[in-house]
């Protein structure tokens, strides 16, 4: 689990020093997750130890909201301000988000019916 652990460190570490070297518009922990895909890829099989912890980080993924919601509640007195824009935002996100969850399932169904039934 450490060695996993690390990795999953190590990649984000890749991705942030990337991003500040390269100068890049994006995330340092965006471009890791990126470069863990494409290792993943790479090798054509995820590691036992790193499958298990990444299963644990996601079953407590919840856990990793609760300093954003406190930070949140700590300064609402900005927060509450910009409401209009956030809820602008959400909304939005959340369409964007729909139509294109949507758009991606009609080509995937549409991509298995050409296929034809698999036996």
């Amino acid at each position: 689990m450490v060695g996993a652990i690390a990795t999953l460190l190590l990649m984000q570490l890749a991705g942030t020093l990337l991003v500040q070297f390269l100068r890049l518009p994006l995330p340092g922990p965006v471009l890791g997750m990126f470069l863990l895909f494409a290792w993943l890829a790479w090798r054509r099989q995820v590691p036992e130890a790193l499958s298990r912890t990444a299963q644990t980080l996601l079953e407590n993924l919840s856990l990793l909201f609760v300093p954003a919601g406190v930070g949140i509640v700590a300064h609402w007195h900005e927060v509450a301000g910009q409401a209009g824009r956030i809820t602008v935002v959400l909304v939005l996100g959340a369409a964007i988000t729909l139509v294109t969850t949507a758009w991606t399932l009609h080509w995937l169904l549409a991509r298995a019916r050409a296929r034809g039934p698999r036996d």
